[in-house]
């Protein structure tokens, strides 16, 4: 089980690199960037599908989306100068709200002894 969270931790930091580069893209560094945003993506969907193997699908998209968007949206703050408003700040402290939510209610199997 531990494995498969490793794998969905390796989803999300791949998507949020992906996505990432798409800014950069913006800059003009041609064929390279997105070369670079599109094995991100793959990687993602890859570690995505050996992660939903032990953990339930609607969990693992949940945590991907939820901490990948809470993360891009950090990325985009402190590197790229983007600012938030109070209502884009409620809705991202409310998908967090959500993700820690769904993680607490998923039933865990009982450890055989």
């Amino acid at each position: 089980m531990r494995l498969a969270w490793m794998f969905l931790m390796l989803a999300i930091v791949t998507e949020v690199s992906g996505v990432s580069t798409m800014n950069f893209l913006s800059s003009g560094v041609g064929i390279t960037g997105y070369l670079i945003m599109y094995v991100c993506i793959i990687f993602s969907y890859i570690f995505l599908g050996f992660a939903v193997k032990k953990i339930p699908v609607g969990v693992a998209f949940a945590m991907w989306e939820g901490l990948g968007i809470t993360l891009i949206t950090a990325l985009s703050l402190l590197v790229f100068g983007s600012t938030l408003s109070t209502q884009e700040l409620i809705g991202l402290g409310l998908a967090v709200v959500g993700i820690i939510m769904i993680n607490a209610g998923e039933k865990h199997p009982e450890a055989s002894a």
